[in-house]
């Protein structure tokens, strides 16, 4: 079944089952799918077709997730839009996909109103009485069953853009289909189980690893507008979710709440992490902290999903550093510059193959093209396979340190600041040098209340990484610029630092 079929199917079989709880307001799949079905008749009383793009702007909700669906359920293409960007990110988005029609969250209208599309229709909400919640209450309108093809664009993702401008990732109707079984069979997903949502729903993770996964299982969602330390906290202790994901600096950030030790979470039995390296020492801490709470670690892209490998608890702490073994129905390869395998241990580019792979970038042959190679998606991530069987990334391709004819790869040395007890963040890039070419500089962020020298925080990485390892110079910052998803802006820091030389 299709995702929206298969929800389709638990709004038949168990209407009166709780599917998503956001700020104290509960809604059943009956009353969420009957919801969904009037966005779907809306648009088709205005006679949009199969395909029109409709732009969706807005932050974490319930209401998102029902747009999300409905606007699917009619065959149209959703656009999920980061709302982190600045107007002129936004702008570009909305006139690249020339989207019809957006619907938006009024909380966002001063970054919209300076944006330039001229949307044929637009419909906002604030959570209460804007135009879409008459649309949810307007019973007039009937919904006509449209018959959804697999290969169908189902939604286009912008990518986050560490790098120039985002592209569109366009999704089929086959591909989340398929993410979603397959991490409905990696996470082991019951319809008991129940997700708290606190990483951003415009992103790939929170839908596709998460939230599409819990719904083909007919499970729970809960949802918070956004993620704070103290209020996430507490709401793992009060919906009481079985299955938590979070980035690694939000792990980071929660485990150095001073309340964090009195915590009980029982009812949850899984941590999953993904987006950045987790550090061994947090992952350490964190199994430390709560011994009976599984961690899994996810590893994918927008092109797939997201959907790759993972890595389940049992090899967690063994297997540091790793992401883990393909997931079911994936094919993943590491490859040299000939496009043949590497040799174990040997590092190589990433590629992988299966039913989640992107059907190519929207109204961008070229990097299609250059991306998708008879089936494989060549992700540009840097990687090696142990004896094992399992990945491991090495580094992004382009963030590769190039340093007097010798890489270093960033994670390895940032790895080994992660170490520090002083450090609550760290990322290395490459910034210019006149006779080796580039060499590693390093920023890092203070724990509240910590401090450290840069003499010793480099005496710690001399002690262990070889010389050419070693970063340059420290830099400490207040906090490290990242993305939605919570990777680091590693381009942001190098142009600053070329713009010094």
């Amino acid at each position: 079944m299709l995702i929206t079929e298969n929800l389709q199917m638990h709004a038949e079989n168990q209407p009166e089952k709780v599917f998503t709880i956001f700020e104290g307001r509960e809604w059943t799949y009956g009353e969420f799918f009957e919801k969904a079905q009037r966005i779907a008749a809306y648009f088709q009383e205005k006679e949009y077709g199969k395909d029109d793009i409709i732009a969706l702007y807005a932050r974490n909700s319930d209401t998102f997730l029902v747009v999300y669906y409905g606007l699917q359920l009619g065959g149209f293409t959703v656009m999920p839009v980061n709302t982190r960007l600045a107007a002129s990110e936004v702008d570009f988005i909305f006139n690249h996909s020339e989207a019809r029609a957006i619907i938006y969250d009024q909380a966002l209208t001063d970054t919209f109103k300076e944006t330039s599309r001229e949307f044929e229709t637009v419909i906002t909400f604030d959570g209460e009485k804007g135009e879409l919640e008459s649309i949810f209450a307007d019973d007039s309108l009937v919904f006509t069953p449209v018959k959804l093809e697999e290969e169908d664009t189902a939604t286009i993702m912008y990518t986050s853009g560490t790098t120039g401008n985002p592209k569109g990732v366009m999704l089929t109707h086959r591909n989340l289909r398929a993410v979603s079984q397959t991490w409905q069979e990696a996470l082991m997903m019951q319809e008991t189980d129940r997700m708290l949502i606190s990483t951003p729903m415009f992103h790939c993770a929170a839908l596709h690893c998460f939230i599409t996964p819990t719904t083909y299982s007919g499970g729970s969602i809960a949802i918070e507008e956004a993620f704070s330390p103290v209020g996430t906290l507490k709401s793992l202790q009060t919906v009481e979710p079985t299955i938590f994901f979070g980035v690694p600096a939000m792990y980071s950030i929660m485990l150095n709440l001073p309340e964090i030790k009195e915590v009980s979470l029982s009812s949850l039995r899984l941590f999953c992490y993904g987006a950045a390296p987790m550090p061994y020492e947090l992952v350490k801490q964190l199994k430390e902290t709560f011994p009976n709470i599984g961690v899994q670690n996810l590893y994918g892209q927008t092109e797939n999903s997201p959907g790759a490998t993972t890595l389940k608890d049992h090899l967690a702490l063994d297997k540091i550093g790793s992401v883990g073994e393909p997931l079911p129905n994936t094919e993943v390869r590491v490859v040299g510059e000939d496009e043949q395998d590497m040799p174990l241990g040997e590092v190589g580019q990433i590629i992988v193959k299966g039913p989640q792979v992107m059907k190519g970038y929207y109204k961008n042959e070229k990097e299609t093209k250059n991306s998708l190679k008879d089936g494989w998606l060549f992700t540009g991530d840097l990687g090696k396979f142990d004896e094992d069987g399992l990945l491991y990334i090495v580094d992004r391709k382009k963030d590769m340190i190039i340093r007097g004819g010798e890489n270093v790869y960033p994670i390895e040395v940032e790895e080994v600041l992660y170490q520090i007890p002083q450090l609550l963040d760290a990322t290395v890039v490459g910034v210019p040098h006149e006779i080796y070419g580039e060499v590693p500089k390093a920023f890092v962020v203070y724990k509240e209340g910590e401090t450290i020298s840069e003499e010793d925080i480099l005496a710690h990485a001399r002690k262990h990484l070889a010389r050419y390892k070693v970063p340059t110079e420290i830099e400490v910052l207040e906090e490290l610029p990242r993305n939605a998803s919570g990777k680091v802006l590693k381009h942001v820091l190098r142009s600053k630092e070329e713009e010094l030389v």
